[in-house]
């Protein structure tokens, strides 16, 4: 089992940047797939990125891909979600989730597929 403290959120203004970090617990996370999912009011949770187990592989949601970046590093149990550019639309509270997974190469971008969940962060984009 995997526990997972995501930080970083904040109030930013439109064209700004953030990086939220998730902290987890456990010797094990080399072991597991990573992702970003955000959940807007109103809206239903919407997948982000992903990042496989080794860090070699990524994959991000259209309305993201060449904004956000996200990395791992295995040696401090944390992942990263780089956010440049940022837009109004990216307000949402942001989570962190794990899957364990003998692949290195597959990638998981539903919520399903997931096993633990961070308690979120807020990120707010302001005009």
């Amino acid at each position: 089992q995997v526990q997972l403290v995501e930080s970083g959120g904040g109030l930013v203004q439109a064209g700004g940047s953030l990086r939220l970090s998730c902290a987890a617990s456990g010797r094990t996370f080399s072991s597991y797939a990573m992702g970003w999912f955000r959940q807007a009011p109103g809206k239903e949770r919407q997948f982000v990125a992903t990042i496989t187990r080794s860090g070699g592989g990524t994959y991000y949601a259209d309305s993201v891909k060449g904004r956000f970046t996200i990395s791992r590093d295995n040696a401090k149990n944390t992942v990263y979600l780089q956010m440049n550019s940022l837009k109004p639309e990216d307000t949402a509270v942001y989570y962190c989730a794990a899957r364990p997974t003998p692949y290195y190469t597959v990638y998981h971008a539903t919520d399903n597929e997931y096993d633990y969940w961070g308690q979120g962060t807020q990120v707010t984009v302001s005009s």
